[in-house]
């Protein structure tokens, strides 16, 4: 599966065309539009990367953020989560532990989305961002 940008989603498509988007969530996607805080909680920063922790209990939501960096991100738990993507797509996927996924971007290419915990136990998510001195930084307020 890919988004309009080309890029692989992973999980199954569950709606389409903003379907079921709150006017709040459409309101927060379009004030997170260059978000650069791609994770809960930075870890670690150099001058070639940055490692995110992503923790979220049942029912808790990671905001609308905007990758335009080359990422991956590894699930340290197993569960679901449902995220809703700046294409109007809604998907829900399912984590195994260990699992990882990479995604390179190319120049104007991004991925905006957020991420909810639908399932019944926490998620877990290392998110190691690769720098690239040929692109521009947007910020990532470690706040």
């Amino acid at each position: 599966m890919v988004n309009d940008h080309g890029l692989p989603l992973a999980g199954t498509l569950v709606a389409r065309d903003h379907e079921g988007w709150s006017a709040e969530l459409r309101a927060e996607f379009a004030a997170n539009a260059h978000n650069g805080r791609v994770g809960g909680r930075l870890l670690s920063e150099t001058d070639r990367v940055r490692v995110w922790e992503i923790r979220l209990a049942p029912g808790e939501r990671l905001p609308a953020h905007r990758h335009v960096l080359d990422y991956f991100w590894t699930a340290l738990t197993a569960g679901r989560g449902r995220q809703h993507t700046a294409d109007g797509t809604t998907r829900e996927v399912t984590y195994e532990a260990g699992e990882t996924r990479h995604f390179t971007f190319g120049p104007g290419e991004f991925l905006l989305h957020d991420l909810e915990n639908c399932g019944h136990t926490p998620l877990l998510f290392t998110t190691v961002e690769f720098k690239d001195a040929g692109r521009p930084q947007q910020g990532a307020d470690p706040g």
